[in-house]
C-alpha cells in the first residue's frame, strides 16, 4: 500500500493500467504466436484458416489471456478480485445484466442494419463466430466447447479488462462517469479489430458500460456480456 488512498502503484501507474495493458500486450502477443503456428504453412495471419478440431480452440486463447492482466493485478497489487471488481453476482446484478444484454443485442442489430443501408451487406463482416462451424472438424463437442467459452468465458476476461480494470483505473483518476462510459466502450470496440462492426460494437460496449454504471459492479457487465453473447453462440450449431 502507498500513501495514495492505499492503492498501489506500480512503475508510477494505478495498478489497473498496468494490468489493462498487460492484458492488452498479452492478447497482441500470443494472436501473434497462435496465429504463426496455426498458418505457417500459407503464411496468412488469421488463427481460425487452417483450424479444426481441439486445435479449434485455439482461436479464443488470445482472447482467454485477457483477464490474466487483470486477474494477477488485482491478487498481487489490489484487494482482490471480488472487492477490486465484483464478480460474484446479486440478483441484481443479473437483472440489470440480463436487461442490459437484451439491450445491446437490438442496439447492435439495429446499428449493423444501418452500417449495411449506407454500405451495402458485401462490406460488412460477418462476425468471427460464423466461421467457426466449418473449421470445428465434424464435432458437435468442440462446438459446445467453443459456445461455452464464448458464453462464460469471454464476457468474464473482456469485462474484467474493460468494465474492471480500465474502468477502476479511470474512475480513481476522477474521468467524469461518461467520459469512462464512451473511452470503455470506444476501446473496446477498437479491440475487436472489426473495421466495419466498429460502430455496432461501440453502440453495444456503451451498453454493456451501462450495466456496470447502474451496477457499480462488474458482474452486471459480465451478465449483460455473456446475455448478448448467447444468440451467437447457439447460432454455431445452425451451421454444423
Amino acid at each position: 500500500m502507498n500513501q495514495d488512498g492505499g492503492v498501489r502503484r506500480v512503475f508510477g501507474a494505478h495498478w489497473a493500467f498496468v494490468a489493462f495493458f498487460a492484458g492488452v500486450a498479452g492478447y497482441h502477443l500470443v494472436t501473434l504466436i497462435t496465429a504463426a503456428a496455426v498458418n505457417r504453412q500459407s503464411g496468412d495471419t488469421d488463427p481460425l484458416d487452417l483450424v479444426d478440431g481441439a486445435a479449434l480452440l485455439l482461436a479464443f486463447l488470445p482472447n482467454l489471456v485477457l483477464g490474466l492482466g487483470p486477474v494477477v493485478g488485482s491478487l498481487r497489487f489490489g484487494a482482490g478480485l471480488e472487492r477490486d471488481f465484483g464478480l460474484r453476482p446479486s440478483w441484481r446484478d443479473v437483472r440489470i445484466g440480463l436487461a442490459c444484454g437484451a439491450l445491446a443485442l437490438v442496439v447492435g442489430y439495429v446499428l449493423n442494419l444501418g452500417v449495411i443501408a449506407v454500405y451495402g451487406g458485401d462490406d460488412v463482416s460477418d462476425s468471427p463466430l460464423t466461421d467457426l462451424p466449418e473449421v470445428s472438424g465434424g464435432g458437435y463437442g468442440w462446438l459446445a466447447a467453443a459456445a461455452a467459452i464464448t458464453i462464460i468465458a469471454v464476457p468474464v476476461t473482456e469485462e474484467l479488462l474493460m468494465r474492471g480494470t480500465l474502468w477502476n483505473a479511470l474512475v480513481h483518476h476522477r474521468v467524469p462517469p461518461w467520459v469512462v462510459l464512451l473511452l470503455t466502450a470506444l476501446v473496446f470496440a477498437q479491440l475487436h479489430g472489426e473495421a466495419s462492426r466498429t460502430i455496432a460494437l461501440f453502440g453495444q460496449g456503451l451498453v454493456l458500460g451501462l450495466a456496470r454504471y447502474l451496477s457499480g459492479r462488474t458482474a452486471a457487465s459480465v451478465v449483460a456480456h455473456a446475455a448478448n453473447n448467447l444468440p451467437p453462440a447457439v447460432l454455431l450449431f445452425t451451421g454444423h
